[in-house]
């Protein structure tokens, strides 16, 4: 089944109302555990690079209210944003507070410039915009900087002003310093680059994670729609079904989320019934080695 036609017959193409997973489907969500706490999260989560990034209409906000009201209706709750992403940062803080969700709701954002001062101010204006103190995760967005502001980080942890402590980027000839940094200092998250077509993460900074405690949030799943591209008017494979699977972007986020390495994956989106369906990847059953092979090989043939 194609990942239209999914969305189709569940209904949700043309709901005035979001359907959330609850409507078919009253298994719960997989969460899986932060290391350096114990903390459960649950595997899908949403970003919000380019999707939240939008003005104050309710044309506008409204699918992006419904999106955020499906991940939580549905066991989600990781929401990913960044100052480099325009006003996403301030639309979520509005529209789940809007919603009264903004409790529920485990808050990534990032610091994104050079300079102590510059980070402190920053990082304090992210948590006036998203509405949250302390902020769940800060992260150092693409490693700007990190040497300064690690420290503050660090400090910030220390104080309860941020809960965790993580580093980020989206290309692979990054990982060798991100590993540097894992190795050396008591980080708490990795956010990176994996798809089903992106796998070198598997040969060396995925492990070492796993080793070092650390949880890894996955950016970038459908390779920034590509994937898509490729198999457009392409089947899914009879043994998807028992997988669970239901759709081409199930198929590529449940490869993903098979990786026992992976703590949460964040595909971004702003149509309530693309959350609906990238929701449906994060229950049970999972991938086992073979059958990941198995998806590896039926999507490269």
């Amino acid at each position: 089944m194609k990942r239209r036609d999914f969305i189709k017959i569940a209904g949700v193409a043309t709901c005035p109302i979001p359907l959330s997973l609850t409507a078919y489907d009253n298994r719960q969500i997989i969460k899986r555990k932060i290391p350096s706490s114990g903390e459960l999260l649950p595997i899908v989560g949403v970003g919000t690079w380019q999707t939240f990034d939008v003005g104050s209409s309710q044309a506008e906000r409204e699918p992006l209210k419904q999106v955020l009201q499906i991940m939580r209706d549905s066991g989600g709750s990781v929401v990913d944003s960044s100052p480099m992403y325009g006003r996403s940062e301030k639309v979520v803080g509005e529209l789940s507070s809007e919603l009264g969700i903004s409790d529920q709701l485990f808050a990534a954002t990032k610091v994104w410039t050079s300079g102590k001062e510059s980070g402190i101010n920053l990082m304090e204006r992210s948590m006036d915009l998203m509405k949250k103190r302390p902020m769940d995760l800060m992260q150092i967005h693409n490693l700007q900087d990190w040497q300064t502001h690690i420290k503050t980080l660090m400090d910030w942890k220390k104080k309860g002003i941020i809960r965790y402590i993580g580093i980020t980027h989206y290309v692979e000839s990054a990982y060798s310093r991100m590993e540097q940094i894992m190795k050396n200092y008591p980080i708490d998250f990795i956010q990176l680059n994996y798809s089903i077509t992106s796998r070198s993460a598997e040969n060396s900074i995925l492990p070492l994670a796993r080793d070092k405690g650390i949880s890894v949030l996955v950016n970038r799943p459908y390779e920034g729609g590509s994937l898509f591209r490729r198999t457009k008017g392409k089947e899914l494979p009879p043994w998807a079904t028992d997988l669970g699977i239901k759709s081409w972007g199930q198929y590529f986020l449940k490869f993903i989320l098979s990786n026992p390495s992976v703590t949460c994956v964040i595909p971004g989106t702003d149509k309530p019934h693309h959350m609906t369906d990238n929701m449906g990847a994060g229950f049970n059953p999972m991938p086992d080695i073979r059958q990941r092979q198995k998806m590896v090989d039926y999507f490269l043939s």
